[in-house]
């Protein structure tokens, strides 16, 4: 019988202790990586932004809509937009936390985008880039996302979390197919396109990248020898779980009414096709600015396919991510107006996908980050500043307004909020009754819904000296005599490149 000596034996030796000591030790360190730094690369990123509320107007409007939710609105019915109803929730959510609600989502927004970094770093290494270029691949991402409207809440900023992580998921398909069991996939898949499915629920274009997701999974179940009836039964439960978030709000809708339902049918699949297109012109100029913003990794993601596109072909984890990009490249075209930050969900699949290009060259990774950079810095450095002049507004609504509604024609929604003022249109978001794009989408006559308002006698109308070519010339012609017969200029504070204009009824006092 063979005798071991612990004494001898490697395993029991002192270093081999204090070694596995260290291993213990440094492992929460590296459970930590990637998440921590770019977690704080985020908040460094974004914390000079942090209480204003004018970042953008389409979150003020989230941020409103997420207020008045809690309470007792309901979304398309008593406050119309066309965003599916999930972001709605999301920012009610968050607006059920304490303090005023901008911070809040301000912080929330800065953790989602740096946990997005940290998963674009953890699908570029496993599909084998070393830790620095995965790393460099986060800070692109966040850097990228803070120049083309993603500094605050915009709705990429949150999905593309959940799009990251199913992702994520995604690439666990070539292990999974190695086993060569059913299960195993099909449970990934239910679960990736779940998540998936709430991603929808707050943007629709995400459903193209859902498509992929769940036509990878199906791809692998017949790389895994299943027949293609099989195939086919598994894509049952898969388009299932990513509809499923959609499904239960339609059926929210529908149990309220007929009424109700179609208001949510026409808000959320309708009025899209109904919306007026931009000038050729303006989107092609709305383009090669995205372009130019984002060049850094739009440079390092083209370098990386062309120099590596057999690396590409040999390894599916790279396929995947090549995949991944063309479905938001399609969700992005389909779009069309090419507003700065439709682009969002373009940023972490071409981070990805620049990550085995950033691996082969540290200068090509300094390079990137400077210009990155440098693309920040002058972003930021020419951003007005315009959240003093939003809230000196927003307390001359409080003051004059009363009880009364206040109506912001063209301006920012958040006034509302921040008046805590009741609102005098379900059509409160300023675009829809005050811009030509809008004009006939909205399934009423826009200029009546106006005239209806100002019959009411808002004690406060806010609106733009923004050049004319945006209005709506009937919406105008409505307003235009109504201020000059009963309405003063009380007030006019920088916009942006423009000047809100605020205006008080005649009757009422000074403020």
């Amino acid at each position: 019988m063979q005798v071991y000596k612990r004494s001898n034996s490697p395993s029991w030796s002192k270093e081999a202790a204090i070694a596995r000591s260290a291993s213990l030790v440094r492992k929460p360190f590296r459970l930590l990586f990637p998440f921590l730094p770019l977690l704080l690369a985020a908040f460094a990123l974004r914390a000079w932004d942090f209480g204003n509320p004018v970042l953008d107007l389409d979150e003020q409007w989230y941020l409103l809509v997420g207020d008045r939710l809690l309470r007792g609105a309901v979304p398309f019915i008593d406050l119309w937009d066309r965003k599916p109803v999930g972001l709605f929730l999301l920012f009610a959510a968050i607006r059920s936390l304490p303090g005023d609600g901008v911070v809040a989502y301000q912080v929330a927004a800065t953790l989602s985008a740096g946990v997005t970094a940290a998963l674009i770093a953890i699908i570029a290494r496993r599909s084998g880039v070393g830790l620095r270029a995965c790393t460099v691949a986060g800070l692109l991402y966040l850097l990228s996302a803070s120049v083309i409207g993603g500094q605050g809440g915009q709705a990429p900023i949150f999905y593309n979390l959940l799009v990251a992580f199913s992702v994520l998921l995604t690439t666990r398909l070539p292990a999974l197919t190695r086993r060569n069991g059913l299960t195993p996939i099909l449970v990934n898949g239910v679960v990736a396109c779940g998540v998936l499915g709430a991603a929808i629920l707050m943007k629709y274009t995400a459903a193209i990248e859902g498509a992929f997701i769940g036509l990878a999974h199906l791809w692998t179940l017949r790389r895994a020898g299943r027949s293609w009836g099989e195939t086919a039964i598994c894509g049952v439960p898969l388009a299932l779980a990513g509809l499923a978030p959609t499904l239960i709000a339609v059926g929210a809708y529908y149990i309220r009414g007929p009424e109700a339902f179609r208001a949510f049918w026409f808000a959320n699949f309708v009025s899209i096709g109904l919306r007026r297109s931009y000038p050729a012109a303006q989107a092609i100029a709305n383009l090669g600015s995205i372009a130019g913003q984002i060049s850094p990794l739009i440079i390092t993601a083209a370098f990386s396919i062309a120099k590596y596109a057999r690396p590409l072909r040999a390894n599916p984890l790279r396929l995947i991510t090549a995949g991944w990009l063309a479905a938001a490249l399609v969700g992005f075209a389909c779009i069309g107006t090419f507003h700065d930050h439709y682009a969002l969900p373009l940023l972490a699949p071409l981070a990805v996908v620049a990550s085995p290009a950033l691996d082969r060259s540290k200068v090509l990774q300094a390079g990137m980050l400077l210009v990155s950079l440098a693309i920040y810095a002058g972003e930021w450095l020419s951003r007005p500043y315009d959240a003093v002049a939003a809230r000196q507004v927003a307390a001359l609504v409080k003051r004059v307004s009363g009880t009364e509604c206040p109506y912001v024609f063209m301006g920012d929604p958040i006034t509302y909020y921040l008046a805590d003022s009741c609102i005098p249109t379900a059509y409160a978001f300023p675009n829809s009754l005050a811009q030509r794009i809008e004009q006939g989408s909205t399934g009423i006559d826009e200029a009546a819904e106006v005239g209806r308002i100002l019959h009411g006698r808002p004690p406060v109308v806010i609106t733009s000296d923004r050049r004319r070519t945006i209005w709506n010339v009937q919406s105008r012609r409505v307003l235009d005599p109504e201020l000059k017969r009963n309405y003063r200029l009380e007030m006019v504070v920088p916009r942006g490149k423009w000047h809100t204009l605020v205006y008080v009824r005649r009757d009422l006092s000074p403020a």
